[in-house]
């Protein structure tokens, strides 16, 4: 197969570098709109052509790793590819990308989310073991024909991931708890912290705890801004319930009910028994 890969970051690049180990493969290609991102892909062997967009079309399989809204756009542009080529998006929300996808491309278009990432982004962000030993999701929708999701899963398979099957409203709704609202709290704490008087000194006793937490503050705010507007309902709804938590932990300080607060920090380390 010839694969081809729009936005060559991270996911794009990563996944590039991940399907140089396979047999799958004949060619990898990609496109990206940034041309120094094309030069350092290139330099970095992720990829090994940059080609123009009317080329990744030729393509057997092609890739959308670029962000959610660009998504949309970009599958514009796609309707009219061969019906034997295989498109998989690996956008953080499925639900308006489903929705927006045009009728030529239902029955070969595979919405998919590889639960993986890192807080950093661009070609040199990239690594060949991102997807392995992850869950990705794949959205098994009835318009899909069978050898477009037996490919979708013959190549995630190969990269060593673990294949989950989800509509594209019930993965909203989860990935808004266990992946969108923690990026908007490592914000938020960022932003916390900057907005004091003398920052830098408080951050000089910055230990695990903070570092863990404040990571992916470092994300792509582009990326993230685009995830929490197309996941807008669901993400509103899980930092409301955080909020609830947060605002139970206040409480109990506030009236200083030790007992009371240590009884629901032992309830939050059950998490750690399903995880």
């Amino acid at each position: 197969m010839i694969i081809g890969i729009i936005g060559l970051g991270l996911m794009g690049g990563s996944m590039g570098l991940a399907l140089k180990n396979t047999k799958l493969v004949s060619k990898i290609v990609g496109y990206d709109n940034n041309i120094a991102n094309c030069e350092e892909a290139l330099k970095l062997g992720l990829i090994e052509e940059i080609v123009n967009f009317e080329d990744i079309k030729k393509c057997d399989v092609i890739f959308l790793a670029i962000p959610v809204e660009a998504i949309i756009s970009t599958m514009k542009n796609l309707t009219d590819v061969d019906k034997n080529t295989t498109i998989i998006d690996l956008g953080s929300t499925k639900d308006e990308i489903v929705k927006n996808t045009s009728k030529e491309l239902k029955s070969n278009f595979i919405p998919a989310h590889p639960m993986t990432g890192t807080e950093k982004f661009g070609p040199s962000a990239a690594f060949n073991s991102l997807y392995n030993g992850n869950v990705v999701v794949i959205c098994k929708l009835d318009t899909i024909d069978d050898i477009h999701l037996t490919r979708a899963i013959q190549i995630f398979s190969h990269i060593g991931m673990k294949i989950v099957f989800m509509n594209p409203k019930e993965h909203d709704e989860h990935a808004a708890y266990i992946s969108h609202m923690p990026h908007a709290l490592s914000y938020a704490l960022a932003n916390s912290v900057m907005r004091q008087q003398d920052p830098k000194s408080i951050l000089m006793l910055a230990g695990g705890g903070f570092r863990d937490m404040s990571r992916v503050a470092k994300s792509s705010p582009v990326m993230w801004s685009n995830i929490f507007k197309q996941n807008r309902k669901n993400f509103l709804s899980s930092v409301k319930s955080f909020e609830v938590e947060l605002a139970k932990c206040r409480e109990m300080v506030e009236n200083e009910e030790w007992e009371k607060l240590e009884e629901w920090m032992k309830n939050a380390t059950t998490l750690h028994k399903i995880l």
